[in-house]
C-alpha cells in the first residue's frame, strides 16, 4: 500500500520518432519510478498532447516529423511558453550552440544524450527541480569554439575547470569530487568566477547559470 505522503512520481512527455529508442528510454523512466504520460514520434503531436497532460518535463529529440529540422526543439519550447515552469531536456548528440544557450539561457532546461542511465535519469530530476544540466560532451563541443575577446581571460586554470564542471551541472559537493579539492576550496572559486566575470547581484543559482552562459559563448582562450 503506498503511503498517502508519498510524493508523486515525475510525469514526463516523451518526443522520439524512432520507435525503439523512444521505447527504450520510456522503459528506463518508468524502471526510475517516473511516468510518461506522453509517447510520441511526431512534434505536432507531442506539443497537442503534451499541452493537454501538463508534464513536469518534456524529453524531446531536435530532429523529429514532421519537417525532420528542429521540430523537436521548437515543440518543447512552445510547450514551456503554454506551461511555464515545465522543464525542457533535449536529446541528441549533435545540438547546435545557439540552442544550448537558449535553454540554459531561460533555466530549467538542458541537453542531454542517454548514455550513462544514472546520470541520464539524475538529470532529468534536476531540470524537474528548476535546475539546468548539460551533457559534458556538449560542453566539450561548445569550447572548442574560439573568441577574439575572451571574458573569461581573468580566471585561473583552475577557475576555469571549476567553471566547466558548473556547465555539465554539478553541485559544488559534486565539482569537488570531480577536481579532488574540498568543497571550500570550489566555494571560493565559484565567489571568485562571480566576482571576476563580472556577474551583477542575484541568488547563487541565477549567477551560476549566468556564468555557464559565458562560458559557453566565450570558449576557451586563444593560444
Amino acid at each position: 500500500m503506498v503511503p498517502t505522503n508519498a510524493p508523486r512520481p515525475l510525469r514526463v512527455a516523451l518526443g522520439e520518432d524512432d520507435v525503439l529508442l523512444r521505447e527504450g528510454i520510456a522503459r528506463i523512466l518508468v524502471g526510475a519510478g517516473m511516468d510518461v504520460v506522453v509517447r510520441s514520434g511526431d512534434a505536432d503531436a507531442l506539443l497537442h498532447r503534451a499541452s493537454a497532460c501538463r508534464p513536469d518535463v518534456v524529453l524531446a529529440d531536435v530532429q523529429m516529423p514532421p519537417d525532420r529540422t528542429d521540430d523537436g526543439l521548437r515543440a518543447a519550447l512552445e510547450l514551456r511558453r503554454r506551461l511555464p515552469g515545465t522543464g525542457v531536456l533535449i536529446l541528441s548528440q549533435f545540438c547546435e550552440p545557439a540552442y544550448v544557450l537558449e535553454l540554459v539561457g531561460q533555466g530549467q532546461a538542458g541537453v542531454e544524450r542517454v548514455g550513462d542511465v544514472a546520470t541520464f535519469v539524475e538529470a532529468i530530476t534536476r531540470v524537474a527541480a528548476g535546475g539546468t544540466a548539460l551533457d559534458p560532451e556538449v560542453v566539450a563541443r561548445m569550447l572548442g569554439r574560439h573568441v577574439r575577446d575572451d571574458p573569461l581571460r581573468l580566471l585561473t586554470p583552475r577557475e576555469r575547470e571549476v567553471l566547466a564542471a558548473m556547465a555539465e551541472g554539478k553541485s559544488n559537493l559534486g565539482i569537488a569530487q570531480a577536481l579532488f579539492t574540498s568543497l571550500a576550496s570550489v566555494e571560493k572559486h565559484v565567489t571568485a568566477i562571480f566576482r571576476k566575470l563580472p556577474l551583477v547581484p542575484a541568488d547563487t543559482e541565477h549567477r551560476r547559470v549566468q556564468a555557464v552562459l559565458t562560458q559557453l559563448r566565450a570558449g576557451p582562450p586563444r593560444r
